[in-house]
């Protein structure tokens, strides 16, 4: 017979808090919203000649 006990998921990541309290909020933070994957450094958009892109040419045999 197959063993079905899982261990319930637990996520590590979130603090502790006092019950009715909230654990992230916006109203503590220092800006709303998520935070940028980039970091805080980089603005958008960036200047074409920052961008790493080539536009593909395409020529047709005929």
């Amino acid at each position: 017979m197959v063993n079905k006990s899982k261990k319930p998921y637990v996520d590590p990541g979130w603090p502790e808090t006092a019950r009715g309290d909230h654990a992230v909020t916006e109203l503590s933070s220092a800006r709303s919203g998520g935070l940028s994957p980039f970091g805080e450094d980089t603005e958008f958009p960036l200047p074409v000649e920052d961008l790493p892109y080539a536009h593909p040419v395409t020529v047709v045999n005929r």
